[in-house]
């Protein structure tokens, strides 16, 4: 067999995914899905506080569960041919390690810590330090170091996080040598060397949640850091200066996890880079298209030249990094940090009297209590979005505001709270529910509307991701809310996929990421067209919904 094969890894917030491509064709040979147990329990987070964390156990489980499942089920002669693996994950998601680049949660007395498990992307506890990152950066008469994060520091990112743990926690600030991302982590575990020290730290998490610039010879200076806090006092010294683009070569697959995993100690393995970065890789964004993972949250990516973008800083987003997503390319990101997820929480309120009242139904056996919660649960958002889309456009009278989680973009501010207005005794769970959807797709278009106004330009809409994949409803609404057409790409692993087409670049089989998406690229299943008729009256409804964002910003915040 003269085919090569690379093998993505796709860790995202519930689970991790192994994919196996063919470089020349981009076929998927086979694949694997592994649901982190520890998460599923719900342990180490707490979300009243919007505390979530995860433990490092979940994550070695999962790498060595699905590639070996995945390579057990592939046919015969993939294996021998596997040149390369390169991860994604989610992220901001550090966490603090030892000397040794181990986590602290895989050490004695840390077990259970939640503070020395991995802060997961969504966790908000650091909403104080974050704010304190933005007043010391706009006031302190230095750089401004947020300049190439939108010029808003978020607390789902690097530092605040860092900070908020080091007060929090006097043990694990006394054992804490430095700090790993996610996406750093994993490959240097596959190629047996995790030194914070020597590891290569991903170009797209350091730019984009780190304050990291080539302008700023690497991290925030150590005077910033110092004033920001006396804890972070030395700790840049224990990071790093260098990042790598994730068409870098991070090393070869050690010999313990050659044995674990039944592959050539020759593997390469490629530098991390986030999820949704190389989904959009996976997806064959291309300059000047807007790649929308759409999901759970979103993350909005633009690809523009550096000649063309200039001097320009883009106001209120999550960062431009030049080769954050395509090397030599300026990567601009964005997105909601809510947008399946409300949906998700709406269902989940309507799903209450189910849960808890007949569930209390003493004449009912429990076989038949559990599948009325299960096919009522399941049944749920599709019957919600076949009741909504008989509603025409503006007759609910209904709107709401899409900030559940917070706002990640424009202007990033996660105290924010979302809202419902305009509710009549008329106001059913369907008309509720297309107002919830309308307010996800005018919150993409407040992100689109910020990219134009400062000078980037969208020429088209790539989306990608289950909410993408799976509802037309949704998908027509935001064409037509966007008033621009929208592809979805046909792969349902993008983000795997593009971990795959990142590691053919990284093993030499392809010269560069534009010739591996052209190569195992699996194109666009479907393209949605907006209607005339209802962008007009959504371009009314949008000015509404506004107004009602400043109302809640100004008025309710806390």
């Amino acid at each position: 067999m003269s085919n090569k094969y690379t093998i993505g890894l796709d860790y995202g917030t519930d689970s991790v995914r192994a994919l196996i491509v063919n470089t020349a064709t981009g076929d998927e040979a086979a694949t694997s899905v592994f649901n982190y147990p520890r998460w599923m329990e719900g342990k180490y987070c707490d979300p009243s506080k919007n505390q979530f964390r995860q433990h490092p156990a979940d994550y070695l489980e999962g790498l060595e569960r699905t590639i070996t499942e995945a390579l057990d089920n592939a046919p015969e002669g993939v294996r021998e041919n596997v040149v390369a693996i390169s991860v994604d994950t989610t992220g901001s998601t550090p966490v603090a390690v030892n000397r040794e680049g181990v986590p602290l949660s895989l050490t004695e007395g840390f077990e259970d810590n939640p503070n020395a498990m991995f802060i997961l992307w969504k966790d908000h506890t650091a909403l104080q330090e974050a704010e304190e990152i933005n007043q010391l950066s706009r006031t302190w008469g230095g750089t401004d170091f947020t300049k190439y994060e939108g010029g808003v520091y978020s607390s789902e990112w690097f530092w605040a996080k860092i900070l908020h743990v080091l007060r929090e926690d006097e043990a694990l600030r006394d054992a804490a040598y430095s700090w790993v991302e996610h996406c750093d982590w994993i490959p240097g575990v596959l190629a047996g060397d995790t030194d914070p020290l020597q590891l290569r730290r991903s170009r797209c998490a350091a730019g984009h949640k780190a304050m990291w610039h080539e302008d700023f010879d690497g991290l925030p200076d150590e005077e910033f850091l110092a004033r920001l806090d006396p804890l972070l006092k030395g700790l840049k010294d224990r990071l790093f200066r260098d990042t790598y683009s994730c068409e870098s070569r991070v090393g070869t697959l050690s010999r313990e996890w050659a044995k674990k995993l039944g592959l050539s100690a020759s593997v390469a393995i490629g530098a991390g880079a986030f999820d949704a970065h190389l989904g959009a890789v996976g997806g064959q964004i291309e300059p000047y298209y807007l790649s929308k993972v759409m999901g759970t949250s979103t993350c909005d990516m633009l690809i523009t030249s550096g000649e063309e973008l200039g001097d320009n800083l883009i106001k209120g987003i999550c960062g431009q990094v030049d080769g954050s997503i395509v090397p030599g390319m300026v990567g601009l990101e964005a997105g909601q940090s809510a947008f399946g997820d409300i949906y998700a929480w709406f269902s989940k309120v309507l799903m209450w009297p189910t849960e808890e009242i007949v569930g209390q139904f003493d004449w009912l056996d429990d076989e038949t209590k559990g599948r009325i919660r299960e096919e009522t649960a399941d049944r749920m958002i599709a019957r919600l979005s076949d009741a909504a889309a008989k509603i025409p456009v503006e007759e609910s009278g209904v709107i709401a505001l899409d900030w559940m989680n917070g706002r990640r973009t424009p202007d990033a501010n996660q105290a924010l709270k979302g809202a419902i207005a305009g509710l009549t005794l008329g106001s059913d769970a369907p008309r509720i529910f297309r107002a919830l959807v309308e307010a996800t797709a005018f919150g993409s278009r407040v992100i689109n509307d910020r990219f134009i106004e400062e000078g980037a330009r969208i020429d088209g809409i790539i989306a990608l991701g289950g909410v993408a994949k799976k509802s037309e409803f949704v998908m027509q609404i935001v064409a037509d809310v966007l008033n621009m057409p929208v592809r979805v790409a046909r792969s349902e692993q993008t983000c795997a996929l593009g971990s795959a087409m990142a590691a053919s670049v990284v093993a030499g089989i392809h010269p560069d990421l534009a010739s591996a998406q052209e190569a195992m690229g699996s194109g666009f299943e479907k393209e949605y067209h907006p209607n005339q008729e209802r962008a007009a009256i959504y371009d009314r409804l949008y000015e509404k919904y506004k107004k009602l964002g400043v109302l809640i910003e100004e008025e309710i915040t806390e």
